[in-house]
């Protein structure tokens, strides 16, 4: 279940196929560590790859594969041989609403509040381990540590609401006006300030952050 609280919110607009989301996945993360208590983080599935961007891995592999050493050198995560692999056999589909239905399902079956951990885990799923996120039963062996239900999991993937509550969930992005992931807006009652664009490291993200509660605050 989401939780609701009047803390201000950290909102996280990611992509499970953005590479710097990857890298930024963590540094909010260590976020939702660092602030527990004076803030909440949500998550939301962009749709980075929708409609006509849905498509063989392989029809943009060799610039995505350009910058992966980039983004594992700026941000300190790393993508594995599993992931490149299947970047160079090129024919896996590469589509974001499967995995915006896992987060959005795992959100409504969990009750601690821990989407943040398991869209990284979606990432680390594809990004590490070469893994299909068009099929269910990846993230049901992710859920196991979580201690959620695999069949009401499997079950709410499918349902036609499910899939049109992630659409509901893409336009709302794009009615925030985010043009590029990742994105961070700090909420804070009917005020959002936009933290970062793209991604950031943890000291200038924080700094950052600091800097909007305290004006939230005046």
């Amino acid at each position: 279940m989401e939780q609701q609280s009047t803390l201000p919110e950290l909102l996280y607009i990611y992509d499970a196929y953005c590479g710097w989301c990857y890298g930024m996945s963590t540094v909010v993360q260590r976020v939702e560590r660092e602030f527990a208590g004076r803030l909440t983080v949500g998550v939301l599935s962009g749709g980075m790859l929708t409609k006509e961007e849905v498509g063989p891995i392989g029809l943009d592999w060799e610039e995505r594969a350009g910058y992966l050493q980039q983004v594992e050198q700026v941000a300190g995560v790393q993508f594995g041989n599993a992931y490149r692999q299947l970047g160079q056999e090129g024919s896996y589909i590469q589509h974001s609403e499967p995995p915006a239905r896992a987060l959005h399902v795992f959100r409504q079956l969990d009750p601690e509040g821990r989407a943040v951990d398991f869209a990284h885990d979606i990432q680390q799923a594809l990004f590490a381990h070469g893994q299909n996120l068009n099929d269910v039963a990846t993230y049901e062996a992710l859920i196991q540590a979580y201690g959620l239900n695999a069949e009401e999991f499997r079950r709410q993937f499918f349902l036609p609401a499910t899939a049109t509550t992630v659409q509901q969930e893409f336009a709302a992005v794009n009615r925030i006006g985010v043009q590029g992931f990742p994105t961070s807006i700090l909420r804070v009652g009917a005020q959002g300030y936009v933290l970062s664009r793209g991604y950031q490291p943890y000291a200038a993200f924080v700094q950052g952050l600091e800097q909007a509660l305290q004006q939230a605050q005046e």
